[in-house]
């Protein structure tokens, strides 16, 4: 099997994390625990990109709006679409955090960490620019570092027996959204 084929047979992997994701943020009002360390703040927020089918039957809806207004994504997964891309607020401590996760090649894209200087330290000054740079690396490494254990935290619930209770849970919390109920 080549790099495409297998990239292909286990794209699942990341649209169930993000579904994962996003129904453990709901479940707890937009935080998420991450054992090590603490609540962090979840949002999915304004665009959802929903995939189903394959070939020429493959179907993608986009979803835009505030996260009281994504029923439609969410409805979506009650017809089963796979969420393939989305948008997400974070909250690590005191930093914020805006990227867009795609699930199938857990690709980041548009990622927007926390803006740190001030603008009086934003000088020309090489030692200054070098500063911003390191402290612009460090920050985009938290956010992917984050997202990283998160999914490990998603896999470890995935291969455990504990799935099976897991995915009753998102069963139901996607089947009150499709039936129009708040979640």
């Amino acid at each position: 099997m080549d790099l495409v084929d297998l990239i292909a047979e286990k794209r699942f992997l990341g649209q169930e994390f993000l579904t994962w994701l996003w129904f453990k943020s709901d479940e707890r009002g937009g935080t998420v625990y991450l054992p090590g360390t603490g609540d962090i703040t979840l949002v999915f927020e304004k665009h959802m990109l929903l995939e189903s089918g394959e070939g020429e039957s493959h179907e993608k809806i986009v979803c835009q709006g505030l996260q009281s207004q994504l029923q439609e994504a969410r409805t979506g997964l009650s017809m089963g679409k796979k969420l393939e891309q989305t948008r997400i607020h974070m909250e690590l401590g005191e930093y914020e955090y805006h990227l867009t996760l795609k699930g199938s090649l857990f690709e980041f894209r548009s990622v927007k960490p926390p803006k740190t200087m001030e603008g009086s330290d934003e000088s020309d000054d090489p030692a200054a620019v070098e500063g911003r740079i390191l402290d612009r690396i460090g920050l985009l490494e938290t956010a992917t570092r984050t997202i990283d254990e998160l999914f490990r935290l998603f896999l470890k619930i995935r291969i455990s027996p504990e799935w099976r209770d897991e995915v009753t849970k998102i069963r139901a919390w996607i089947n009150r959204a499709g039936a129009g109920q708040a979640v």
